[in-house]
């Protein structure tokens, strides 16, 4: 069943509005914005501004929802670690069995950080690995490596002689399937860096089969990243299916497929939808395509575990009107979160605290303190009146926030905060100009 884009999977209860009283006869109440059972203002004051504040427990009930739609089939969720790299959610996700997708050697060691046997449950994807970064996978014995060119075929097999192991691959063919996304993060057509081409794919095999240091295990593809329709996913699994059989045929042993990741979230408030619906379309479109080929399916999926899980917490620095444009300074900024800079990515912003009597709002820019006329995060967006020193948080920024996040200005990067029912640890301190400063002469 294909689903139609632009559906908001519902948000799950990491982030809503409680009601508290305020004053001697408790006359006036007021909606304080709560991460599950803890009032953000409480975290703030605790923890300062600007603050990633995380949900445990919406981590936990999606990632066992995702368990649910594929129940049916051989499978490992391989968290994509490039979207929030966190120790303290690798941890919960390695404590639920997890594996992980990773693309970098800083990102393996993380997981090995966390766990030295999550290490049997890692895929390497990417197509610029370093000799250092394959050896290191190779002496933590990942499960598989995800091939990407000839070139890295043979600097594998290469390093795998050097240290006498054996390395584990699935070549990353690109089925060339269009995918309704932002072009930067688009990457299953042919003229994207990623893959390889289908029509070289199955001489690149015999290739890899004559070495005694590589062992053919299986077939990797993705197509890209925010994709919120089922259906370029269903084509890129028909095409893989078909190289399945091709390759099974040339004698080769196929024993995982890896789906890759790319389900979106909805950014917008637009319709709801169900959650569980929503992979459940995701998954039919993936299996219907590999029925009867007896494959292990491993999935990437990232975004759609841990953006709406999470939310920035920043305070209004200053107002001010440009000849009749109105501005909310705030103390977060694009090198906190990138995404509105890099994609003029939507994100939803919330008033942490909400009068009840208060209903007015305004059309105004919510900006940063950066010297970057990029640094927004909403242009003339309908907002809650807000005043100096008030809190706002920016939802959906559990993914692709603090990962993307720099030092540009000089400006020390946000403490993480990993809430879990009525209780917060603190996961990342804030960064201070001194560690910035540390590294240089």
């Amino acid at each position: 069943m294909s689903r139609s884009p632009g559906r908001r999977p519902e948000r799950l209860p990491a982030f809503s509005y409680r009601a508290v009283s305020r004053g001697l006869f408790r006359r006036s109440t007021e909606s304080i914005l709560c991460c599950d059972r803890i009032p953000l203002p409480r975290l703030a004051e605790h923890f300062g501004t600007p603050l990633y504040v995380y949900s445990a427990s919406m981590i936990r009930e999606r990632v066992r929802g995702f368990e649910r739609a594929f129940r049916s089939a051989d499978h490992t969720v391989c968290y994509s670690v490039k979207a929030n790299s966190s120790l303290g959610i690798l941890r919960l996700l390695a404590a639920m069995g997890a594996g992980f997708d990773v693309v970098s050697g800083g990102e393996l060691e993380r997981v090995l950080q966390v766990s030295s046997r999550a290490a049997r449950k890692v895929v390497f994807s990417g197509v610029g690995k370093t000799p250092d970064e394959i050896e290191a996978a190779l002496r933590a014995g990942i499960l598989l490596f995800n091939v990407e060119s000839e070139s890295e075929l043979s600097a594998l097999a290469g390093c795998a002689a050097r240290l006498k192991r054996v390395a584990r691959l699935a070549l990353r063919v690109n089925p060339d399937v269009p995918a309704k996304t932002h072009p930067y993060i688009s990457t299953g057509l042919h003229q994207h860096k990623f893959g390889i081409p289908l029509v070289e794919a199955r001489s690149l095999y015999a290739r890899a089969s004559g070495s005694k240091h590589l062992k053919i295990r299986g077939v990797s593809v993705h197509i890209g990243s925010q994709i919120t329709d089922v259906e370029p996913f269903r084509l890129a699994m028909e095409r893989v299916a078909e190289l399945v059989n091709q390759l099974r045929a040339d004698g080769h042993r196929i024993d995982y497929v890896d789906a890759g990741g790319g389900l979106g979230i909805d950014y917008e408030p637009t319709e709801v939808t169900d959650f569980e619906e929503y992979v459940a379309d995701y998954a039919d479109a993936l299996l219907r395509p590999l029925r009867g080929l007896k494959v292990h399916l491993l999935l990437e999926p990232g975004r759609l575990l841990v953006g709406p899980a999470g939310a920035l917490v920043t305070r209004v620095l200053y107002r001010k009107t440009n000849d009749g444009k109105k501005f909310a300074v705030v103390d977060a900024a694009m090198n906190d979160l990138l995404r509105p800079a890099l994609y003029d990515a939507y994100h939803e912003i919330a008033a942490v605290q909400l009068l009840d009597a208060a209903d007015s709002t305004e059309t105004i820019d919510v900006v940063g303190p950066v010297c970057e006329t990029g640094d927004f995060f909403a242009r003339d967006r309908k907002l809650p009146a807000t005043r100096e020193g008030d809190l706002l948080a920016i939802l959906d920024a559990g993914a692709y926030g603090m990962s993307l996040a720099s030092n540009y200005n000089t400006r020390p990067r946000p403490a993480e905060v990993l809430v879990d029912g009525k209780s917060a640890k603190l996961v990342r301190r804030r960064e201070s100009v001194a560690d910035l400063l540390r590294p240089e002469n």
